[in-house]
């Protein structure tokens, strides 16, 4: 690692190269492969089930799958050479999937990473510097770097930029729009969004008690594990055809899952207490309030709230609502929903109702368990093709 001003080199070179490569090069393609394959060996590496999920996106036979499908497109393109890019502060994966994506279009990137020093970006970012000596293109063409809220090192590296990939709240996003870049650079800005659950009662009452401990697993990958944090963790959960039988055995199922991974911080406690009384107190929507422990806080609305981006949770505190009929959230969708996780439901039914109703929001329909599952299509944009540029000819 070197140390240079206020900035951390924690990979690649300080003097990148931005020659453009082919989307899906060969190269990329076998250095996701060796890096997927070096961290599914590393014993600190699998104490992390994101940096496992990481390792797994890149192992030789999803990439290839991957552009297997993009050569089915049957167009030339070459990256748009030096790509930019700000992970989230919170999300601590984020920074390697986003670092991956710039490589498969064909790019040369600088990533700046979370400024909090998480262990899983220590893990990652030794082992892509261990594995791109054997890979000198990749090597010449990436530079991850660590360094505080800065706007000149930011404006330094955007005036480098052919485009910018921008993850962060709202605030975060204009603050760093504002930075000047060229005239040709093209910003790809994934900002604030909000996610829901929606689960059918009939069918939380037929599951099997083994399908009913998957279902929690997979609810609490989606949630606890990026404690609410992630945009695609869900917030709301809303109720189809459910009675109260069905919600207490899904809640239980959840606690019981829960209460021996889940490492409740004191702090948490506290600060969930606290939003439960200014909820109570504040938002006429609440009918009740229900706790198992201190693990989870259910906050029952009486009826859908028109702001629903501001019904947020954390760290196991969730709200949730009965629908009557699924056409009482057409008005509240606005383009600040991003996820739909669902249990229960056929997705195509949901994509057919988003698409008939004109909406703003909703980019992803997953099951519950894949909320958190990133991947190149992401908040509706085609990463690779929006990071990427056609080399037409007639």
């Amino acid at each position: 690692m070197i140390l240079m001003s206020n900035i951390k080199y924690l990979a690649g070179v300080e003097g990148i190269s931005n020659a453009p490569l082919t989307p899906y090069s060969d190269e990329v393609c076998s250095f996701a492969a060796s890096l997927s394959a070096a961290l599914l060996k590393e014993p600190e590496a699998r104490k992390y089930p994101d940096v496992m999920t990481f390792a797994f996106w890149c192992r030789k036979g999803n990439i290839a799958a991957k552009k297997k499908k993009w050569d089915e497109r049957d167009e030339k393109r070459l990256g748009r050479g030096l790509v930019f890019q700000i992970a989230p502060s919170n999300v601590p994966i984020n920074f390697a999937f986003t670092y991956m994506f710039a490589l498969l279009a064909g790019n040369a990137t600088i990533v700046r990473a979370p400024s909090k020093e998480f262990p899983q970006v220590t893990i990652i970012s030794k082992k892509i510097k261990e594995v791109m000596e054997q890979f000198p293109a990749i090597k010449e063409r990436t530079t991850l770097v660590r360094y505080p809220a800065d706007n000149e090192l930011t404006e330094k590296f955007s005036l480098m930029a052919d485009a910018r990939v921008i993850w962060g709240g709202d605030a975060t996003v204009t603050n760093i729009r504002q930075c000047v870049c060229t005239p040709k650079c093209i910003d790809l800005v994934f900002a604030d969004r909000y996610s829901f659950c929606i689960i059918n009662g009939k069918a939380v009452e037929e599951t099997s008690d083994e399908l009913m401990k998957k279902l929690a697993e997979n609810f609490y990958n989606d949630t606890f594990l990026m404690d609410q944090n992630a945009c695609s963790s869900p917030q709301m959960l809303f109720w189809e055809d459910a009675t109260e039988e069905a919600k207490e055995r899904f809640w239980k199922a959840i606690y019981d899952f829960a209460k021996s991974r889940y490492n409740l911080q004191a702090a948490s406690c506290v600060d969930k207490y606290t939003k439960m009384c200014q909820d109570a107190v504040g938002k006429p929507e609440v009918e009740k309030e229900i706790r198992i422990e201190n693990l989870i806080y259910r906050t029952v609305l009486k009826k859908i709230p028109e702001d629903i981006a501001n019904f947020r949770g954390n760290s196991g505190y969730f709200y949730e609502c009965d629908l009557k009929n699924r056409d009482e959230l057409i008005g509240v969708i606005t383009e600040k929903i991003q996820t739909i996780t669902y249990f229960g439901i056929e997705p195509k039914e949901l994509q057919k109702w988003v698409i008939n109703n004109h909406m703003r929001g909703i980019d992803r329909i997953v099951p519950v368990g894949k909320a958190l599952d990133i991947d190149v299509i992401w908040d509706g944009y085609d990463i690779i093709g929006m990071l990427s540029r056609v080399i037409e000819t007639i």
